[in-house]
């Protein structure tokens, strides 16, 4: 029994690397019946609300008081935000691109921890590998003839998916900070509820295109729900509390392969040399970064603080 428990941890792990690179795709396949904001809160409210009735069946306690306030909020930052940056984005650029484009989300973790109370600061190894996964992502926008391309589509889908990353690692070092004692796949729940809550009202102020169900978004929507937000999610929040963060963020190096094998597969997305040489750099980037971490890595294995329920 031991045994067995000491391998979800990575189970967890696993399925965050190979689910999440699906998500990509099916979100792009899903935005074939659905607009943006009625896509992110159907997803959510499916997910969440399923979540939740398991949760509760298996006599799960929900959070409280001051826990409960945090952890809607911590939802909404790393679901509301940045997963609807990502589905917004990829209404103007190809899924593949917005994968590559999110390889920097090592970068803004780095960033926000040198500035929290006990974080490690930026050293100048760490300050060059920062440097050269931005070169790689300035790669990424540079086409064959030299000039910078910064049309409008492609310019919106880098800021937003930046402004998204950003969100989802300040929500995530927040997770870890002041987690709480109800069990990770109650948090997902309510997580995934309060994000999912946001946009249904948000729905009622946004006009979108109508919805047009076709087989490729019906079954884009399902994965979503099922492997993207159940499944993916839930084994996040749970790696993310039993897990040394350094690991858990090896996942943004799968992702991205995953992201871009089934772009180039199913919709025959574009990927050369050029983008290959960019997710080189990046990585290259982000491997200088976590070797010279040492310190975060410390930090990141020992237990955070408890909080009760009631706080």
């Amino acid at each position: 029994m031991g045994s067995r428990s000491n391998l979800l941890p990575y189970a967890a792990f696993c399925s965050v690397c190979f689910f999440w690179g699906t998500t990509y795709l099916t979100i792009r396949m899903a935005l074939e019946s659905l607009p943006p904001v009625t896509l992110v809160a159907t997803r959510f409210l499916l997910s969440g609300g399923i979540l939740m009735a398991w949760a509760l069946w298996k006599g799960w306690e929900i959070p409280r008081g001051k826990e409960l306030v945090r952890t809607c909020l911590f939802g909404f930052m790393m679901l509301g935000i940045a997963n609807g940056c990502l589905t917004f984005a990829e209404t103007w650029i190809p899924s593949s691109l917005a994968a590559l484009l999110l390889t920097t989300a090592p970068f803004w973790l780095v960033g926000l921890e040198s500035l929290m109370p006990g974080g490690e600061k930026v050293t100048w190894p760490v300050a060059i590998g920062l440097l050269a996964g931005l070169g790689g992502v300035i790669l990424l926008l540079v086409p064959s003839n030299g000039k910078l391309e910064m049309g409008p589509n492609l310019w919106k889908g880098f800021v937003v998916l930046q402004v998204g990353s950003l969100f989802w690692n300040a929500g995530s070092i927040l997770q870890r900070r002041w987690r709480g004692n109800v069990h990770p796949l109650m948090t997902g729940a309510v997580q995934q509820l309060a994000a999912g809550s946001v946009y249904f009202l948000a729905r009622f102020f946004v006009e979108e295109r109508p919805v047009v169900w076709t087989t490729t978004g019906v079954t884009g929507l399902l994965w979503l729900v099922t492997f993207g937000s159940i499944v993916g999610y839930s084994s996040y929040i749970y790696a993310l509390e039993t897990l040394p963060v350094s690991l858990v963020s090896v996942y943004t190096y799968v992702n991205p392969v995953v992201a871009v094998v089934l772009g180039r597969l199913y919709y025959q997305e574009p990927f050369g040399s050029k983008e290959f040489a960019a997710m080189a750099v990046i990585f290259a980037g982000v491997l200088i970064v976590k070797l010279k971490s040492v310190r975060a890595l410390a930090s990141s294995r020992q237990p955070p603080r408890q909080q009760s329920s009631e706080a």
